[in-house]
C-alpha cells in the first residue's frame, strides 16, 4: 500500500502492464496515450461530447452582459448567474450516487449533454433574471451528472498503465473546452447579439450531440457492467 515501507527488499510495488518505462521517451509515451484515445471509440466519443457541450453552450463569457445589459440586474445579477451553474452542478454532484448502479453510462452522458444544451437555450430565452438563473442551476446539474458518467467512461476502459496519461486528457478536454466557449459566445455574441449567442449555442449543442452519435455509435452503446466483465485488453 502506498506509505507502507514495512516489506523487505524487493516488496515494492511492481509496474502495471503498460506502463511508461524509466527510459521511454516522452514523445513516444504520448503517442501510445493518443493511439489508445483513438483505437476506444467509447472513449473518444465522451471527449468529443464534452467538447461539443462546452464549446458551444457554455455561455459564461456573457454572464455579466446579461444581467446589466438584459436584465438591468448590476454586479448581483452577474454574480447570481455566474453562481447558478455551480450551485446547480453541486447538488447534483452530491446526489449522484445511483451512477454507480448504471450500466448504460454512454446513454445518460447524452441525455445530460442534450439537457444542458436545451436548459442553455431556454435561458437565453428567459423574460426575467430569476428564471435565467435556475435553468441555468439545471443545465449545471445536467453538466455535473455528464462529469461523472464520462469520468467513470474513462476509469473503466483504460489500462492501468495507461492511467495517468488519459487523466491528463481528460483534464486538457475539460479545461480547454469552457475557453473555447468563451471565444465562440462572445463572437456569436457580436454577430447577433447576446440572447442569440446563448440559444444558437444552446441548440447547436443538441446538434453537436446528434453528429457524436453519428460519429461514435460506441458511445450510445456502452455498458459498464459488459466493459468491467471483459479481460483488460478487450477494454481497449
Amino acid at each position: 500500500m502506498p506509505g507502507d515501507h514495512r516489506g523487505g527488499v524487493g516488496d515494492g510495488p511492481q509496474r502495471p502492464t503498460g506502463a511508461t518505462g524509466p527510459h521511454e521517451p516522452v514523445l513516444r509515451s504520448i503517442a501510445e496515450g493518443l493511439r489508445f484515445v483513438r483505437g476506444n471509440q467509447a472513449l473518444m466519443g465522451s471527449f468529443a461530447i464534452d467538447l461539443v457541450a462546452m464549446t458551444f453552450g457554455m455561455p459564461r463569457a456573457l454572464f455579466a452582459v446579461l444581467a446589466v445589459s438584459v436584465y438591468h440586474a448590476g454586479a448581483g445579477g452577474t454574480g447570481l448567474l455566474y453562481a447558478s451553474v455551480a450551485a446547480g452542478a453541486t447538488v447534483a454532484a452530491l446526489s449522484t450516487g445511483w451512477i454507480a448502479h448504471a450500466r448504460r453510462l454512454g446513454l445518460i452522458v447524452i441525455w445530460a449533454v442534450v439537457a444542458w444544451g436545451v436548459a442553455i437555450a431556454l435561458a437565453g430565452l428567459a423574460g426575467s433574471l430569476l428564471l435565467a438563473a435556475a435553468l441555468l442551476a439545471v443545465a449545471g446539474a445536467a453538466d455535473s451528472v455528464s462529469a461523472v458518467c464520462r469520468s467513470s467512461i474513462n476509469q473503466s476502459v483504460t489500462p492501468d498503465g495507461l492511467r495517468g496519461r488519459m487523466s491528463s486528457v481528460f483534464s486538457l478536454v475539460v479545461t480547454s473546452g469552457p475557453r473555447l466557449g468563451d471565444v465562440e459566445a462572445g463572437s456569436a455574441a457580436a454577430l447577433g447579439g447576446v440572447r442569440f449567442s446563448v440559444v444558437s449555442g444552446g441548440l447547436a449543442c443538441v446538434v453537436g450531440v446528434a453528429v457524436i452519435l453519428v460519429a461514435f455509435p460506441a458511445l450510445l452503446r456502452y455498458d459498464a457492467e459488459r466493459v468491467l466483465a471483459a479481460p483488460s485488453p478487450a477494454r481497449g
